[in-house]
This record gives structure tokens, C-alpha cells and sequence, in this order.
């Protein structure tokens, strides 16, 4: 009989990602779930890809993931290998393979699971349906410059970002705010958290603005609760939030009752916070909830 997984163990695993569109949306039914994971599998790649500076002359990041590797990881013959990326390519969209030749793997741009651009070069987001509260289809948009949480416009960071601290990426004004973006919303899970707290929708789309603002600055130094910190340090910190930080955050703004006279600067110091106290937040409830369990 396998054994339990006790208290912090869960850490020390390696863990693959799937996006929960994947298996929601209707645009990806005709897919099977196994190309599904190996989906999960390219995108986890794209990482690698960013640190080893694989982008294309258009900025365009590629993997390379000879079959040999998806045969080993997915645990199948060279035919289904090849099946499964034909599903994602042909039937989803969700990749595009380029021949090298001369024996060569084929070079795989992994593509967005939720945004899609038309003819003219406009970008648009998936329609989401939600499912709980009965609502029409919600489209996700574009993060709101008139958000309540960020005061400052876009375009006062647009032509002054610093990428610099990306493996792999170079500092191309306007480019650089939207790369950013493009970072938090994948990373974030942004339209997913959209059609699952839609009520929250204003205050999801202010965090990302906050988060992107944040980055993108040029101040060597960003106060976190009256205290100054190096740009690096936050930037860092603030590069390991995922969806479940997100959510969170989105809890200790629903608990507390007291009045908060500068919301943008205690929103940041959550966000700042959220990876090193989500753990003993929850437990403590637990605890609290459950008192005993741990006895």
C-alpha cells in the first residue's frame, strides 16, 4: 500500500501544470487528454527556452523537444508521439512545428492557450463561460487603465521597462510592459481566475495592472509596508506568484475589516508577502477550523 503524504512533503516533487481551459473550453474537446499533457509538458519547456535565449528573429520563443524525449516522458511509442502532436498542431492550434532538415528535431513554438490574433495583428481572449452564477459568456479583456487600484496610466511605464533580469530577454520599450503582461496573465492564470470569481473581476484586473506596473519601473528601490526595498528584490518575489497566491490575496481582502487608507500600497505588500506566508495563513486555519487534526 502506498503511503501518505505528510505536512510540507508535497514540495519536494516536480510537478506539471495543466491549464484548467484545457479541459473546460470548448475549443479543446476534440483534443484528448493526452495531448492535453503534453501540452502541459511543451509549455513547462518554454521556461527552459527563456533562460537559454531560443527566440526566433520576431521574438518568437521556440522548444526543442526531439520525440525521443516526449516518447520517454509520455511513456509511448514514436507513432503516438507523433499523433499527439499532430492533435495539438492540426486539430487545437496550440503549436506550430519548423523543419531544421539535415536530421535535426523540428523547432516547436508553443502558442497561447487563451489569446488568439487575427489577420491585422489584433489580440484577442477566449470567451469564457461560467458556469456557477448562470451569466452569459464574459470575454476577459485587457487590463483596465482606469482601474481603481492603479492610478498611474499605462503609458507612464510603457517606454521604461527593464527585462533585463529574464534570461534571454533585451529591453524593447513599448514590447517590454506587454511582455510583462503576457508573463502575469499565463502565469497567473488571469482568465481563469476571471470566470471563476467573476465578481472579482475589477479587482483581478487591478492586481495585474499593479504587478506589471510594479516590474516595469525604473525606481531602484519600491516601498513594501514603509520600508524600501531594491526593485530586484521585489521584482523577484514577485515572479513567483501563481493563481493559488492570487486567490490568496483575494481572501485576506475579503476578511479584513479594517480600513484601508492606501489600497494600492496594501495590495502590493500582500502580493509581496503571499509566497512566504500562504502556507502558515492556511494552516492557522485549519487549525482553527479543525482543531485537533494535527494532534
Amino acid at each position: 500500500m502506498l503511503d501518505y503524504i505528510y505536512d510540507m512533503e508535497a514540495e519536494q516533487y516536480s510537478f506539471i501544470r495543466v491549464p484548467k481551459i484545457l479541459l473546460q473550453h470548448e475549443t479543446y474537446q476534440r483534443i484528448s487528454s493526452e495531448a492535453k499533457l503534453l501540452y502541459s509538458l511543451l509549455l513547462d519547456r518554454v521556461g527552459i527556452s527563456l533562460r537559454s535565449g531560443w527566440k526566433d528573429k520576431q521574438d518568437r520563443v521556440y522548444i526543442i523537444y526531439p520525440i525521443a524525449e516526449i516518447m520517454e516522458e509520455m511513456n509511448c511509442g514514436k507513432n503516438k508521439a507523433v499523433q499527439l502532436l499532430d492533435e495539438l498542431e492540426q486539430k487545437a492550434g496550440l503549436i506550430e512545428r519548423k523543419r531544421q532538415g539535415l536530421g535535426k528535431p523540428n523547432l516547436i513554438y508553443v502558442k497561447s492557450f487563451y489569446r488568439t490574433v487575427d489577420n491585422s495583428g489584433e489580440r484577442h481572449f477566449l470567451k469564457f463561460e461560467n458556469k456557477t452564477s448562470g451569466s452569459p459568456k464574459t470575454k476577459p479583456p485587457e487590463v483596465s487603465e482606469s482601474n481603481s487600484i492603479n492610478n498611474d496610466s499605462k503609458k507612464t511605464y510603457k517606454n521604461h521597462t527593464d527585462l533585463s533580469f529574464l534570461p534571454g530577454s533585451e529591453a524593447k520599450g513599448i514590447d517590454d510592459y506587454e511582455r510583462y503582461e503576457d508573463y502575469f496573465m499565463t502565469e497567473l492564470e488571469i482568465p481563469i481566475l476571471i470566470q471563476n470569481y467573476p465578481t472579482e473581476r475589477e479587482t483581478l484586473e487591478g492586481i495585474l495592472d499593479l504587478l506589471v506596473e510594479t516590474c516595469s519601473s525604473k525606481r531602484k528601490s519600491v516601498r513594501i509596508a514603509g520600508d524600501d526595498k531594491p526593485l530586484e528584490v521585489v521584482k523577484s518575489r514577485l515572479m513567483k506568484l501563481n493563481s493559488m497566491h492570487i486567490q490568496f490575496v483575494l481572501d485576506c481582502l475579503k476578511e479584513n475589516t479594517t480600513y484601508v487608507r492606501d489600497m494600492k500600497q496594501y495590495l502590493l505588500t500582500t502580493l509581496f508577502n503571499a509566497p512566504v506566508t500562504i502556507d502558515s495563513y492556511y494552516r492557522a486555519r485549519v487549525n482553527h477550523d479543525f482543531p485537533g487534526i494535527h494532534a
